[in-house]
């Protein structure tokens, strides 16, 4: 018998919260969109102003898994955070290892954080809240089943691979230029300049929009090319491809890329690739090495947050 765990983030974002607060009746239910992690899909169900009576003035939020009918149960653990204006995790509350069995049921926090608590500032820039939720789920096989598993065809998923063969049709009626020529066919009816992005970067954001694959390991891979796509997904607002990015770069963070790495985080908000250069740098024997090279010097001048929190850790 063997066990993996399969780790996933959602980002949920409340446009209005501050309003919403106000307004919305205890007991009322919000739900996010469906995220899947582990071969199941999930959702967070938020009650902007508490889920009973007795918390009123409190945010209430549960991880439901949304596809038991389909999946069956799931062995899951979770985290919930609320991002501050940085994109930095706060607040954070941890959902121990649980089964889930699919809406109404699921686990949470009933008193996840009060209004009161909430900075204005901090919490709520431009009146919305941000929440990270990171999804781990348990999976158990045994090792025979492994082997079928791998030497088995994959099963059919109409979503994926009828988007995959829709977008490699070689025929198109719309030509998309950017700063290289991305498709140039014939039979072109349209044509679309999008200014600021090479063919590559581009090519992997339309893919991600339309087929919900991330961009080639190799381009992942890359640094510079993770970063562009990084940057255009922030850009674009692809929240799920931008974190992906993130992960990626976590891969490459050293000690020369660790200020220019931090910059990067801070500019488009990337809280899970900060808190792995804080963690990076928090080491005994980086964090001696970063002061004696003037890294604080690079961390006051170009991401002042990141050395508000080092200064914390430390």
């Amino acid at each position: 018998m063997g066990v993996r765990q399969v780790t996933g983030s959602h980002v949920l974002r409340i446009d209005g919260f501050t309003q919403l607060s106000k307004t919305v009746a205890n007991n009322t239910e919000m739900r996010s969109g469906t995220f899947n992690v582990g071969g199941h899909d999930w959702c967070l169900a938020c009650y902007p102003n508490g889920c009973s009576d007795l918390y009123k003035g409190y945010i209430s939020i549960f991880l439901q898994q949304a596809s038991h009918e389909k999946t069956g149960a799931a062995t899951a653990k979770g985290q919930l955070s609320i991002l501050d204006r940085d994109g930095m995790p706060s607040c954070t509350k941890h959902i121990t290892e649980r089964t889930f069995k699919g809406p109404p049921f699921g686990w949470g926090e009933i008193d996840f954080v009060k209004h009161q608590d909430l900075d204005k500032d901090k919490h709520l820039h431009d009146g919305c809240l941000t929440v990270l939720c990171d999804v781990t789920v348990t999976e158990h096989y045994t090792h025979d089943h492994v082997e079928v598993a791998a030497s088995a065809a994959p099963p059919f998923d109409l979503r994926g691979q009828l988007a995959e063969a829709m977008w490699n049709i070689k025929k198109v009626d719309v030509q998309i230029e950017t700063d290289l020529l991305l498709a140039s066919t014939a039979n072109v009816t349209a044509k679309l300049r999008i200014d600021d992005m090479d063919a590559e970067v581009f090519k992997a954001l339309l893919r991600f929009m339309y087929t919900d694959s991330p961009p080639e390991t190799s381009q992942l891979q890359e640094a510079a090319m993770a970063e562009k796509i990084l940057v255009s997904a922030d850009r674009y607002k692809l929240d799920r491809l931008k974190l992906v990015c993130e992960k990626a770069l976590c891969q490459h963070i050293d000690m020369s890329s660790l200020a220019a790495t931090l910059a990067l985080a801070e500019r488009h908000r990337c809280s899970v690739l900060t808190a792995a250069c804080i963690k990076f740098l928090s080491s005994p024997g980086n964090l001696e090495a970063f002061i004696a090279a003037d890294g604080i010097k690079q961390l006051k001048e170009r991401c002042p947050s990141a050395l508000l929190d080092l200064a914390v850790k430390n």
